[in-house]
């Protein structure tokens, strides 16, 4: 009695082990075939027109007589004013900044062998979605300079006109959509190669869309009308 009660303990015994020994196996295929997954990117570029430009048109003016240098200046502006009006450009357009004329006497460890006394300086913004006309009329700023009108850069250091995209996210769903696709496409094709049938999406990243100008440059200045977008989204497909 008590041999056939040991062999059959040692009956149910190794029939758990067995049983125990084939679960862990199953769960073994089936990590295996879940980890089963093909990762993929999708490329998506358009080239785009600015629609906003702002153009700062600065001009300076020294000498040693205060008034002068003011009149002078003004005299400035009423010329940028005309050229930009006789260019199409409106009032809602045009900002005149206020003139800036400053003593170099009166600045702190001032020097006095300064060859002028008082320097100026004046802005006029233009600001407009006309960006064609900005772009021609900062290229044809040559009467202004034989006028007389010293034309310098903005208070950043920058000469010309900044073109800017402001209907960016119009723009940014459908390059979005067009990555989305191109990784699909490639996907199923690697899929179809391997013999395997595309599953459902495991983990995705859009990236970051990029934008550069037409000048070459990996970034963008704002000095190109032209604009490149291009984004590269990052896919995770499962295999069955």
């Amino acid at each position: 009695m008590n041999s056939l009660s040991r062999l059959f303990t040692a009956l149910l015994v190794g029939a758990g082990i067995a049983l125990a020994g084939f679960a862990v196996g199953q769960g073994l295929e089936r990590f295996r075939m879940s980890d089963r997954s093909v990762t993929v990117k999708g490329l998506a570029e358009k080239d785009v027109e600015s629609d906003f430009a702002i153009w700062t048109l600065g001009f300076r003016r020294a000498g040693a007589d205060f008034n002068q240098v003011q009149q002078n200046l003004s005299a400035d502006r009423d010329k940028v004013l005309a050229f930009l009006k006789a260019r199409g450009f409106t009032e809602t357009d045009i900002e005149a900044r206020p003139l800036q004329v400053q003593d170099l006497y009166a600045r702190e460890y001032a020097q006095g062998n300064q060859p002028f006394r008082f320097n100026g300086t004046g802005q006029v913004l233009v600001k407009s979605a006309r960006v064609a006309e900005v772009e021609s009329a900062a290229r044809a700023v040559d009467p202004l300079i034989q006028a007389g009108v010293q034309l310098g850069a903005d208070n950043e250091g920058r000469s010309g006109p900044r073109f800017q995209l402001r209907g960016f996210n119009d723009i940014k769903a459908p390059l979005l959509a067009e990555a989305t696709r191109n990784a699909r496409e490639q996907a199923d094709k690697f899929a179809a190669e391997a013999g395997a049938e595309l599953g459902p999406l495991k983990n995705a990243n859009q990236g970051v869309i990029r934008i550069t100008g037409d000048d070459g440059n990996d970034f963008d200045d704002g000095s190109s009308r032209m604009k490149r977008l291009r984004v590269v989204s990052t896919f995770e497909y499962e295999l069955k």
